[in-house]
């Protein structure tokens, strides 16, 4: 097999073109083949195999800065430079990233987990270039999703005002993870279908190329003819508005076109953008025709394309999906938004139910916050479905346009918590800490899921500010949910089992860990009091107080950062009451960034198991039981 050859890009350079297209299918069988074992993003890559062979065959990674938007499709460069041999690991504790990561490899130039980034990396990889005087390239390639994205409008428009050597490989497979919106997703829809504008524009090449010799105020004219032709046929080209070359569309998937292509687009001078046209999923039938399932996923069987999924009780995010439909049905004020993530926050069923109350904005999360905050200005009930990796990205609009002038703003935060392979860019261990700091704000995270139904009512019910309930990617605990929710109580906690040796207030699943820790310690005789501490912001004062009259050695238990978290919360409690007797352990995430793995190896990691909560407890009451 050719692929076992190919052990770092310089290999590539050796082939010829029949062996790189043999290359393409035989990196595809590849991809189907492992990922069926590991999971992972199979759609995106099987889209990119022939755009990443050309990169790598025409560029001179590291020296060329090849740099990948968000990242999961990524695979094939991996593939193509040393990491073959590990993809057996790809997404497992201690394993291959699955995004691309600087310190996996001297060709990650840029890492990212998050959407629209390349092209500002690329602007300053660029402008460092210059002002060290260096001569390599500098490649970003982005996807027609994330080029809608804020951040990456922002720095086309530096990259052409600055007409900087950058080359911008438009990935446009017409669908990120969910099916794009908005203008600029129109209007490539508009460059896709002109074929006139391309056979026209190639031929006016053709016949400058015959003219020789010609001088320079021939060449302005044969420009300005060039320019005639292409608002004559394309009703404005925006790219190169922006101060853009624009060459395409281009067939990502023809090697000998792009390659071409590439080769045109490495002489010209200043910023130009390569539109390339693939299909994702492309030579697997079944993640071609629903890409949507497909663009990253668990294992798999690789001859009927079923989906390996283990049997149980639901996940939080399917809960609150369906939960929202009940509530809509009998609230006409409420009104779900999405950041390009319908599918993901469990919103396609209320889509249908709903399709005038189901707002997908695109890759645009401050946008998406501060849309909310117009609506509920108006009395409308706008419930923000984001993922807590993603609602970082909206800060400023949390802060400036929703609590601060006190609007009623329900956020639904998927992904709370550890999120398992997917790692250190998606980890939903941060919200807290960049939330409980609000003035207005409220902060919720259920026990199970039949909590989470009665938080969602409590939002729905709430009047008074922006208020947010948190869950986690994982499966429910399997507790009836067949009962209307009931609203709760703003900052109650509730007792789950009295003991008299210590407490853990515990937040979401940590409840679970705590019960089960409770149970192994009464085998000891240490009665270990459980509290379920699902209002992060107010806390509830009254079972502070009581822990202080009793003086109960305190553990909070969080899948969150210890900085600024929910233990940090009880702590500042206790010093502002000017009670410096109290004893408080904070278990949570330390100070770094935890990798992937399985959401179980990841609390192990940092300690938020049964084991070492036990552990702890032991540790913190022997004189306490002498005294009981």
């Amino acid at each position: 097999m050719l692929l076992e050859q190919i052990n770092r890009p310089e290999d590539l350079k050796r082939l010829s073109m029949s062996e790189l297209e043999t290359l393409a299918g035989e990196i595809r069988q590849f991809l189907i083949e492992k990922l069926s074992v590991t999971g992972g993003h199979l759609a995106p890559n099987l889209g990119v195999v022939e755009l990443t062979i050309a990169l790598h065959t025409l560029f001179h990674s590291p020296y060329d800065k090849l740099i990948f938007d968000v990242g999961h499709q990524a695979y094939v460069h991996k593939i193509l430079t040393g990491r073959r041999d590990k993809f057996d690991t790809l997404r497992k504790y201690k394993g291959l990233c699955g995004f691309v990561k600087r310190s996996e490899s001297e060709h990650d130039v840029w890492e990212a987990g998050h959407s629209s980034t390349s092209l500002s990396a690329a602007m300053g990889m660029a402008m460092a270039r210059d002002l060290k005087g260096e001569h390599n390239k500098v490649v970003a390639i982005i996807g027609d999703g994330a080029i809608t994205g804020g951040m990456a409008l922002e720095a086309m428009n530096h990259i052409g005002h600055e007409k900087k050597n950058i080359i911008v490989i438009l990935n446009d497979n017409e669908m990120s993870i969910a099916p794009n919106v908005g203008a600029i997703h129109n209007y490539l829809s508009k460059i896709r279908s002109d074929r006139h504008y391309l056979k026209a524009k190639e031929e006016v090449e053709h016949l400058l190329k015959k003219i020789p010799a010609i001088g320079d105020t021939l060449a302005k004219t044969a420009e300005k003819l060039k320019d005639s032709l292409k608002y004559f046929v394309l009703n404005g080209v925006w790219f190169e508005e922006l101060g853009f070359t624009y060459i395409g569309p281009v067939d990502g998937h023809n090697l000998p076109v792009l390659m071409d292509t590439l080769k045109q687009a490495e002489k010209i001078n200043g910023p130009v953008l390569v539109h390339v046209v693939t299909t994702k999923g492309k030579g697997y039938s079944p993640a071609e025709q629903d890409s949507h399932t497909w663009h990253g996923l668990g294992p798999y069987k690789i001859e009927s394309g079923q989906v390996l999924k283990s049997a149980g009780p639901p996940m939080y995010t399917e809960v609150f999906g369906n939960t929202l439909i009940e509530l809509a049905e009998k609230d006409s004020r409420i009104i779900a938004v999405t950041p390009a993530m319908p599918g993901g926050s469990g919103l396609l069923k209320f889509a249908k139910h709903f399709p005038n109350r189901m707002i997908d904005v695109g890759i645009a999360e401050q946008h998406a916050a501060t849309l909310c905050a117009g609506m509920a200005s108006e009395g409308l009930k706008p419930v923000f479905a984001v993922y807590s990796t993603f609602l970082q990205r909206a800060y400023d609009q949390v802060v400036h346009d929703i609590c601060r002038p006190k609007l009623n703003v329900a956020f639904a935060i998927d992904r709370a918590g550890f999120v398992g392979p997917d790692g250190e860019t998606h980890q939903g261990v941060y919200d807290i800490a960049f939330l409980r700091s609000l003035p207005n704000m409220v902060l919720m995270m259920p026990k199970d899921e039949k909590e989470l139904r009665d938080m969602m009512q409590t939002a729905l019910e709430y009047n008074d500010g922006p208020i947010a309930y948190r869950y986690p990617r994982i499966s429910g605990t399997g507790v009836s949910i067949e009962a209307p929710p009931k609203a709760i109580p703003i900052g109650t906690w509730e007792t789950l089992r009295d003991g008299g040796h210590a407490a853990v207030l515990a937040v979401g699943p940590m409840v679970q860990i705590a019960l089960e820790a409770a149970e192994q310690l009464a085998e000891e005789g240490i009665q270990l009091r459980v509290v379920n501490a699902r209002f992060i912001k107010p806390l509830d004062e009254s079972i502070l107080q009581q822990l202080a009259v009793e003086e109960l050695p305190i553990i909070t238990m969080e899948e969150g950062a210890i900085q600024g978290g929910f233990g940090s919360a009880v702590m500042e409690y206790y010093a502002l009451q000017r009670n410096f007797n109290m004893h408080v352990t904070v278990m949570g995430i330390p100070d770094y960034f935890v990798e992937h793995g399985s959401v179980k190896e990841q609390r192990e990691e940092v300690g938020l198991s049964v084991e070492h909560l036990v552990a702890e407890v032991k540790s913190l009451t022997p004189r306490k039981r002498q005294r009981v």
